[in-house]
């Protein structure tokens, strides 16, 4: 009789942010990545990326075995700063005289199983947000 000494597997987490203001891809967005094992357990910071040209963050850290809950956090502040330095043509975005972003920060808390991979898109605008999970 042999004993399994497999793993079970983890699950695995990507994003990518869609600046709906623009409808571009929303690039050098930093991303920061934790995860605890259970409801009440602690936050765990694993690290983080900075989105692509295509707005992807293609090398988020591993979850850890035992992972129930993931917590993504976006800077956007910063991007939305940027991109009133460049003058951009869209009104709404530069409404708020010098006030920076409305949402400086974006976080994301959502489940996880072992096993599956978890695809979380945000659409971004300068007042407003939206996430979903993707395939």
């Amino acid at each position: 009789m042999s004993t399994s000494t497999a793993a079970s597997p983890s699950s695995s987490v990507s994003t990518h942010i869609l600046d709906t203001s623009v409808g571009r891809p929303a690039e050098g967005v930093a991303v920061r990545l934790a995860a605890r094992c259970g409801r009440d357990a602690d936050w765990r910071a694993l690290g983080g990326s900075a989105t692509d040209a295509d707005g992807r963050c293609k090398d988020l850290p591993a979850l850890p075995e035992g992972t129930t809950h993931v917590r993504l956090d976006f800077a956007v502040e910063p991007y939305f700063e940027s991109k009133k330095a460049d003058a951009q043509q869209d009104a709404p975005a530069n409404r708020d005289s010098g006030a920076g972003a409305f949402f400086p920060e974006v976080a994301i808390t959502f489940a996880v199983v072992p096993g599956e991979h978890y695809h979380v898109p945000l659409l971004l605008n300068p007042f407003g947000y939206s996430v979903y999970r993707g395939s």
